[in-house]
């Protein structure tokens, strides 16, 4: 049933402007929208439809002040006296709780994903075909894939039962001090590296802090900084502003549901590699409440937003080093299966090149994506050579695409070359052995045993993959954003003429005056410093020369 619960945010950016991740694709759903539809069949139902949802808000409300704050450690009274007699013991009181987590996207690891353009009528994500740049898919080892994330053991399943409502772990989201570990295939308590009893535990849980979601997305593609190369450990207690505004306790000081908003356990927020998203409510830095369409005191920056994402000026680069963090927070670059592994014991992860500050590769994106799904055919780009797991869509003439900072990521990946088909690498044999070419006829192997028509016997060809992925974290203070002089005249950072389509249209290369004036005009409009870049565009808006006249 359909039924709101109240969160209460506080929003308090200290910078010029906010980046937050867009949310677009509709919530993922089973029995909830089979309940949704039925009740729209019936008008006879309607009042009692209304009492019920009036109830069941009632009851979240009361849920979320019973939950404590971690903020201002005010203990749930209702918690107070617990013994922790295991998992299921949430499912006493907070049965729809878990029934609405069930269908979220966070337990199923997947769902609708109707902004991809690749098969938007296909459930998708981790479990259902999703490939990338990491460990690939999770086909072949999908039991060291549950270790970081909400279950206990089981495999998600569509269809809910008792069994996969208790496989649900409430304590990775509500306890901050809560450690697991896994035994015979199952996650249980990690007594030895909690500094509170289970009891403890259980009586003292919270909303969702930062540390409970980094936890898992810090540390996602097999250590700390390595995948999304925004979001570290350290960006759960840093003191360090200029590491990241919003979230440094320096700064605004803010939790991820700040931004992420959340119903019924489904939360807001997606990037442009990620296939499913969880809640279909937009967040983005005007419909915050912090910022409005014209956060700038200056026209110029304002008019940059009808085209310039906020991230684009306000993450210059990713992949920082907290100032107070002794942890390296270098992300991952490069993964490179066939150099084995720098490990001698399992498990032997494969060769990450990885690096500090780097400067974003910058796509006009219009929030749709063309994700690779295994088992489709994979062609090379026609000039690089590389294989795309994960590409914007997005174009300077599409009204709806705007330029967005990403982290661009490759590796290289096993290809059935008959098929021109991605081979889900087994990465369970790779961690045991360090042997790629091992690694890949098994993940063959696999993907036979699905129903793929091929034989392992046949070629297997070692290629180069890349990923986009959308840059949203690690802001940095409004002193630190892009000046106008490093995107404008200068191409070390972004070439907005020869890349991104900014050329003007009538020029040639040596001025942008050539194609309408004079040779005398032309020497006096070829632009060598910034300054006289913006005179001659002044010139041109007294004019009311539209901008699409030149570009």
């Amino acid at each position: 049933m359909n039924k709101l619960i109240h969160i209460n945010v506080q929003q308090l950016f200290l910078c010029i402007l906010t980046v937050v991740t867009i949310s677009l694709v509709p919530v993922f759903a089973s029995d909830y929208e089979y309940e949704k539809n039925e009740y729209e069949k019936s008008e006879v139902d309607e009042h009692e439809r209304d009492k019920d949802d009036e109830h069941e808000r009632d009851e979240d409300d009361e849920h979320e002040r019973d939950i404590n704050d971690s903020d201002n450690n005010n203990v749930n009274s209702n918690h107070a006296n617990l013994t922790y007699s295991g998992p299921d013991m949430c499912l006493e009181c907070h049965e729809q709780q878990a029934h609405d987590l069930f269908d979220t996207t966070h337990y199923q690891w997947g769902g609708y994903a109707n902004y991809m353009l690749n098969r938007p009528d296909l459930l998708q994500g981790k479990i259902s075909g999703a490939v990338n740049t990491y460990c690939g898919n999770i086909l072949g080892n999908e039991k060291a894939c549950m270790s970081c994330h909400i279950g206990r053991g089981a495999l998600p399943e569509q269809n809910v039962s008792q069994a996969q409502l208790e496989n649900i772990d409430c304590l990775v989201c509500h306890q901050k001090d809560y450690k697991r570990k896994k035994v015979n295939g199952v996650m249980v308590p990690d007594l030895d590296n909690m500094s509170i009893s289970m009891d403890e535990a259980v009586q003292a849980v919270h909303k969702p802090n930062r540390s409970n979601c980094l936890s898992c997305h810090a540390k996602a593609g097999g250590g700390d900084a390595v995948k999304r190369g925004d979001l570290a450990l350290a960006t759960a207690n840093t003191h360090d502003f200029h590491y990241d505004v919003h979230m440094s306790k320096t700064g605004a000081d803010l939790n991820c549901q700040d931004c992420h908003t959340t119903q019924h356990h489904h939360i807001a927020g997606k990037g442009s590699d990620i296939r499913p998203t969880d809640l279909d409510v937009p967040v983005d830095c005007a419909n915050s409440g912090c910022h409005s369409s014209t956060p700038h005191d200056s026209k110029s920056l304002n008019r940059h937003l009808t085209k310039v994402a906020c991230q684009t000026c306000h993450i210059p680069v990713f992949g920082k080093n907290a100032s107070d963090s002794i942890a390296d927070e270098a992300t991952e670059m490069h993964r490179s299966w066939q150099s084995g592994s720098e490990h001698e014991l399992a498990p032997k992860h494969p060769v990450l090149t990885k690096a500090n500050n780097v400067i974003p590769r910058y796509k006009f994106w219009n929030r749709y994506s063309d994700n690779y799904l295994l088992g489709d055919v994979i062609h090379p780009d026609a000039v690089t050579g590389i294989y795309s797991t994960s590409k914007p869509d997005g174009s300077i003439d599409d009204p709806n695409s705007k330029l967005y900072p990403f982290k661009y990521k490759t590796s290289d990946y096993p290809l059935h070359e008959a098929s021109s088909r991605l081979i889900a690498m087994d990465t369970s044999v790779f961690f045991a052995t360090a042997d790629a070419d091992a690694a890949a006829l098994s993940g063959l192997q696999n993907m036979i045993e699905q129903g793929m028509d091929a034989s392992d016997s046949d070629t297997i060809k070692w290629v180069t993959t890349d990923t986009y992925q959308l840059l949203n974290h690690q802001v940095s203070p409004s002193d630190d954003a892009l000046a106008c002089t490093q995107c404008h005249l200068n191409t070390s950072r972004m070439n907005l003429q020869q890349e991104l389509g900014y050329a003007p249209e009538n020029a040639n290369p040596n001025t942008c005056a050539d194609g309408c004036h004079s040779g005398k005009k032309a020497s006096e409009w070829k632009f060598g410093s910034f300054s006289d870049f913006k005179e001659g565009h002044k010139k041109h808006n007294e004019k009311n020369i539209s901008c699409s006249k030149c570009h």
